[in-house]
């Protein structure tokens, strides 16, 4: 039971979080926020202060705890503990503060880590299911806007035919090998060749899974509608830590699960990631809507990502699928800055999510703008800065497996995508404003946007260390 302890404290925080909100009375709610900040913070101290020195499974092999897993989960509740700071702020100027947010929110990251640490294809869904009920949840919590309604439901009804196509390649998987646990599953299909068909069938409606909620190309279609219907706050949420679950969800299936069928499910990858690589980085370009450009730039992103899991294990044990895991973690930290950046942007009257909404606005404040050109320096891969040791990362890795051609058009189509995000430093800097444009934020949000920025360029510029931590947990 001490394995599960921070999942099992996480659900208890999150139940007291909601009576305490259910019979408080400050109409701020800071009691509920200030609560849920403190339920993550506990949850990062249990996971570090059980940090694992190997892998250990447990519950019949249903749950195992790793590094992997352990970076993965002090990656998302960091995340979404930032996620509520930019939250708090948003819904507090516009009057729309609802408790339900933080407990949601809570239960959505209870989701992830189980799915973080899912060593069966049932604890993986089960997982995925607590986290997208959640998030449906959150997208529709403006009951008075029509555009987040109608997010909400094309998120529900489009994220339901996801996870049925997923389940139904599980029941396959689960028909053929009489096994969920993910290390059978791959001992299975290693000593069997008579039903070699079936379990590439039933990979396939896994690989659909993944690219759902990952967000890839051709299954992205509710990605961007998602995202700019959302209130900003969700959007933000949507782009950070379920990315880092999604990441872990395709590790688990793919690589613990399914790696005996690596020369079949590397071919459906690679046409995924340049498929979303491609649609995201030319569709971006014609955006004038700042969140439906960040989220095309998110599909693109999306086939960088999917480019660190190609190599399996072909690639030495040390490095293998570490550009992923360094990618992932690098993107969440830019996307948090460029999505909070938005918020920071916006007034209780207006909501700064048009590209000419950021028209001169390095005039009225120069040092926001300055962060803002961190984070899009950094999402379009310019060197020094985050962004460009992850795409080199990823990029080095599939030189190494052979795919010359496939590294060559990641950089060409990184190159594409670099015009939207320059876009909108020539915007900040070089056009006149039509308004001005005044930050009406508080102390922290401006401090978090501030930090979030210089560790975009600091980690540009010392990117050694994490990349050590990302090779380190992935050698164990």
């Amino acid at each position: 039971m001490m394995f599960v302890i921070p999942e099992l404290a996480l659900l208890a925080l999150a139940c007291l979080v909601l009576l305490c909100d259910v019979f408080s009375t400050n109409p701020n709610r800071l009691l509920t926020y200030w609560l849920a900040q403190l339920s993550l913070a506990a949850v990062i101290v249990l996971v570090i202060y059980f940090y694992p020195d190997e892998r250990i499974a447990v519950f019949d092999h249903h749950f195992i705890l790793d590094p992997l897993s352990a970076v993965l989960k002090v990656t998302v509740c960091a995340a979404s503990a930032v996620v509520f700071l930019y939250s708090y702020h948003y819904f507090n100027a516009r009057g729309l503060l609802q408790g339900e947010y933080f407990v949601i929110g809570l239960f959505a990251v209870l989701g992830m880590l189980v799915m973080i640490s899912a060593y069966s294809m049932l604890a993986v869904y089960l997982g995925l299911e607590l986290m997208s009920l959640s998030l449906y949840a959150m997208v529709a919590m403006n009951r008075d806007s029509g555009t987040a309604s109608e997010a909400a439901m094309k998120y529900f009804v489009l994220g339901a035919l996801a996870s049925g196509l997923l389940l139904y390649g599980i029941s396959i998987l689960y028909g053929v090998s009489a096994t969920l646990v993910l290390p059978e599953l791959a001992g299975y299909i290693s000593s069997q060749t008579d039903n070699r068909i079936w379990f590439i069938f039933g990979l396939v409606f896994v690989v659909v899974g993944i690219a759902f909620k990952l967000g890839a190309v051709p299954f992205h279609t509710w990605l961007p509608d998602v995202y700019e219907g959302s209130p900003t706050a969700v959007t933000l949420f949507l782009a950070t830590a379920p990315k880092v679950a999604a990441f872990a969800m395709a590790i688990r299936l793919l690589i613990d699960g399914l790696q005996p069928l690596h020369a079949d499910w590397q071919g459906m990858l690679i046409i995924l990631s340049l498929l979303s690589m491609a649609a995201g980085n030319i569709i971006a370009i014609s955006q004038t809507n700042i969140k439906r450009m960040l989220a095309y730039s998110a599909i693109a992103h999306a086939g960088f990502l999917i480019l660190g899991i190609l190599p399996g294990l072909q690639a030495d044990a040390d490095t293998t699928y570490a550009a992923a895991l360094f990618y992932v973690i690098a993107y969440v930290i830019m996307s948090m800055g460029a999505f909070g950046f938005i918020i920071l942007s916006g007034r209780a009257d207006h909501e700064a999510d048009q590209l000419d909404d950021f028209k001169g606005f390095a005039e009225s404040n120069p040092w926001f703008a300055f962060i803002m050109l961190l984070f899009m320096f950094s999402l379009a891969g310019v060197p020094p800065f985050l962004g460009f040791w992850a795409k080199w990362f990823v990029i080095k890795e599939v030189i190494a497996i052979g795919h010359i051609w496939l590294a060559l058009l990641a950089v060409i189509f990184s190159v594409v995508g670099a015009y939207y995000y320059l876009r909108v430093v020539k915007l900040m800097y070089f056009d006149q404003p039509e308004t001005t444009a005044l930050v009406g934020a508080g102390r922290q949000v401006r401090l978090m946007i501030s930090f979030n920025g210089l560790a975009v360029l600091v980690l540009g510029f010392i990117p050694g260390e994490l990349i050590r931590i990302c090779t380190t947990v992935l050698g164990l």
